[in-house]
């Protein structure tokens, strides 16, 4: 028996998502330590002291389910957010949402629209269900709002849209947002993914638009965020969904009961009330990034300027060679490749002296 045959046809064309290589698996290949992961866009300060706190308390629990609707860790997203606890879905990991929004609104004959460079995870779920993709080209790196409202068509189900987008960093301000929004038909559901908002809002308060504000003028609008970000629980798998109420209560009947465990969910509503360790890891990225660019720019090298936690640098045209030689000097870093980005490599903000080590790493190869 082929199995394979079994599956349904989008499966069966599927390649799985790729995450930045393991520390653990680079120790394994090179047989090297004192390695730095600047791949994943994980906070380098790790978790706050708040979230380990409430980690602790938690693990004589663990014997129980979780509470299955999340309440006290929404009623802290409802507290800071202004929302109603019936807007809110939440998923393990933003990108558990994203699927789920996916088979809750689409179907084969539906289309699924994204931006030339945005998120891997887009075209990966609309082709587990079968969707047709419909990617739009891209400009200067990031999304055209007008090409992809333009392209909207009969069949247009869902439009994926990430303001900032991984891996380039680029983004688009309110007055864009707002024009797009009121060209695109109410039938259309448009998800704003907005993993690394707090990044984003940080570098740009006056122009980046926060899409909560437009969900009511918007019922046709999703806002996907996360915790795995600049709040530092990559590991523990936690994100949410702010929505209309009616679009929330589909979501909710399509996500898998417990989908985010009582760790995640514990951790979470601790990390959102601390606002001195966000700071601080807000800080650092600017830092950081400046840091970057500083260094980009005294070599001559090209980059996206990015409202992210990451930043992409234009090596030339060996930037795999460039990504092997990073590895074998312990610096771990993600190439973009298969984003249509090539010559690229995306480099993680991390600490002050993970950078210094990755650029001193990256002059070495470059000279």
């Amino acid at each position: 028996m082929i199995y394979e045959e079994l599956a349904v046809p989008g499966v069966r064309a599927l390649t799985p998502y790729q995450p930045g290589k393991p520390i653990e698996e680079l120790q394994r290949e090179y047989g090297i330590s004192d390695i730095i992961k600047l791949a994943s866009n994980e906070n380098p300060l790790g978790p706050s002291p708040s979230a380990l706190q409430a980690i602790q308390n938690e693990l004589a629990e663990l014997a129980r389910y979780p509470d299955g609707n999340g309440f006290y860790l929404k009623q802290a997203l409802a507290k800071k957010y202004h929302v109603e606890l019936n807007q809110i879905t939440l998923g393990n990991g933003s990108n558990d949402l994203l699927d789920v929004i996916a088979r809750t609104f689409a179907e084969p004959a539906d289309e699924i629209m994204f931006s030339q460079h945005a998120f891997a995870v887009y075209p990966l779920v609309a082709q587990a269900i079968g969707a047709k993709s419909v990617v739009t080209p891209a400009r200067d790196w990031g999304h055209d709002l007008d090409a992809i409202a333009s392209a909207v068509t009969e069949r247009t189900k869902l439009i994926f849209l990430a303001n900032p987008n991984n891996p380039t960093g680029t983004w688009f301000d309110k007055a864009e947002l707002e024009s797009f929004l009121g060209r695109v038909p109410a039938r259309v559901i448009v998800v704003l993914d907005e993993a690394y908002f707090e990044y984003a809002s940080n570098f740009e308060p006056e122009h980046y638009p926060d899409g909560l504000d437009y969900l009511k003028s918007y019922a046709n609008l999703i806002v996907t965020r996360t915790f795995s970000k600049a709040y530092g629980l990559a590991g523990l798998r936690v994100g949410y969904v702010v929505s209309h109420p009616d679009i929330a209560n589909l979501l909710n009947r399509v996500r898998q009961p417990f989908n985010v465990n009582s760790i995640a969910l514990t951790a979470a509503a601790a990390a959102l009330d601390d606002h001195t360790h966000l700071d601080s890891s807000l800080r650092l990225n600017q830092s950081g990034m400046q840091q970057y660019q500083q260094a980009f720019r005294q070599h001559g090298l090209e980059y996206i300027a990015s409202l992210g936690n990451f930043i992409s640098v234009n090596v030339g045209e060996n930037a795999m060679g460039v990504y092997d030689a990073l590895l074998r000097e312990g610096v771990i870093v993600r190439p973009v490749e298969n984003y249509a980005m090539p010559g690229y490599l995306r480099f993680s903000i991390g600490t002050e002296a993970e950078n210094a080590r990755a650029i001193s790493a990256l002059e070495k190869i470059i000279k």
